[in-house]
């Protein structure tokens, strides 16, 4: 019974930890904007791949993981 309060416990911090995540993150302004992002924009067509923002949170949270992983 034990292990799965705390295996509720650690999902609801990681649901909110992604929902205050959600919450601030429109309020960056260079993220999604960044000079590597691939923006191609016709008359019926927009086409948007965030390369460069998207190496840049797998980078941040690499070393986030990498930080609380040792134990």
């Amino acid at each position: 019974m034990q292990e799965i309060a705390k295996t509720l416990i650690i999902i609801g911090g990681v649901l909110i930890t992604f929902g205050i995540v959600l919450f601030f993150i429109p309020k960056i302004p260079f993220l999604g904007r960044l000079p590597g992002d691939i923006y191609v924009q016709r008359k019926n067509f927009t086409f948007y791949f965030p390369l460069a923002t998207s190496l840049l949170v797998s980078l941040l949270l690499s070393l986030a993981w990498r930080l609380f992983s040792r134990r």
